[in-house]
């Protein structure tokens, strides 16, 4: 479901945002902002994915909506400083709709003359489109876009923005059970976090997952606030009494490929970074209920395709089986 679709039911209550940040800079590193139709404050373009929408095919359609051009070397930014989430992200609208954001940031270069031929659509999202020194920025809408300028400042070595100040993060609670109750089946983002753990050995810890009776790697789902590495270790403890000293995030997994349907009905599109635990404390301890069963497989051990709960699980072990030897 869109996020337009989910506020009929859902109120102003916060909603965890799916969404893509665009970075567009000019042959002299000049950044492209919106000035933006709800609170008439300056941003980068970009906006909430659609259903079963990927980052960069989401990224191309909301800078041709918002400004109307093409971006042809557009693509997303590595990680880290692709990743956005967290609980500096929340956003309150004038209508007083609230949201967290999480997501990914894309980068791409167009001459400035492309301005020339910008037309943002019909909608009112963008009042006004100019090119800005990355010292010399207009008022920004959120942090979002304080975060993403942030990070096209580093590299130039100019200091982070200040950020504007943000509300308590809420208790965990089960964010995604709470929306089922209002949404039925129907599909409904799943932004998260997964894990690759492995023993001395070098074999990979799998989970056989009580609601699909296959095996997984650690992980879930993102409560409002989190961020996806906050979200990875909440999930690693909760389903295995383990902690990591650190997590190396790998890769962003969305896309129609990642829409899971479970036995009961319900479709998730997930929007999964996977992480890999370094420097594991704890004693390996199954969550109750949760997790049916616990595995150590070595390369060859893996279980197979159809054993495996869906293809976010399939490929994040092809990312690991990619990586040994690294």
């Amino acid at each position: 479901m869109s996020i337009l679709e989910l506020r009929k039911l859902w109120g102003n209550r916060p909603l965890i945002g799916a969404a893509v940040g665009v970075l567009i800079q000019d042959e002299t590193g000049r950044v492209l902002l919106q000035r933006r139709g709800d609170d008439g404050l300056w941003g980068e373009p970009g906006g909430a994915l659609e259903p079963g929408e990927d980052f960069l095919t989401g990224a191309r359609r909301e800078l041709l909506e918002e400004t109307g051009l093409v971006c042809p070397d557009l693509a997303l930014m590595p990680l880290p400083n692709g990743l956005q989430s967290g609980p500096e992200l929340f956003h309150r609208y004038p209508n007083d709709h609230e949201i967290y954001i999480v997501g990914m940031r894309a980068q791409g270069t167009l001459p400035a003359s492309a301005l020339e031929h910008a037309q943002p659509d019909d909608s009112g999202e963008t009042l006004e489109l100019r090119w800005f020194a990355l010292d010399d920025l207009p008022p920004l809408s959120n942090n979002a876009n304080r975060q993403s300028l942030s990070v096209l400042r580093a590299r130039v070595g100019q200091p982070p923005l200040p950020l504007l100040p943000w509300p308590p993060t809420p208790p965990i609670g089960n964010y995604l059970m709470d929306l089922r109750k209002l949404v039925g089946a129907r599909p409904l983002f799943a932004p998260g976090a997964n894990v690759l753990v492995t023993d001395d050995q070098n074999r990979l810890l799998l989970l056989r997952h009580g609601g699909t009776g296959k095996w997984t790697v650690p992980g879930g789902s993102l409560e409002p606030g989190e961020s996806f590495e906050d979200c990875a270790r909440r999930e690693l403890f909760e389903e295995t009494g383990l902690s990591a000293g650190k997590l190396e995030p790998l890769e962003m997994f969305c896309g129609p490929e990642y829409r899971f349907t479970y036995l009961h009905g319900d479709v998730v599109d997930n929007v999964s970074v996977l992480y890999r635990a370094q420097s594991v404390t704890g004693q390996l301890t199954p969550q109750d209920g949760e997790v049916l069963g616990v595995g150590w497989f070595g390369m060859a051990e893996l279980p197979g395709d159809d054993e495996l709960s869906g293809n976010l699980i399939q490929d994040n072990l092809n990312v690991w089986k990619g990586g040994q030897g690294t």
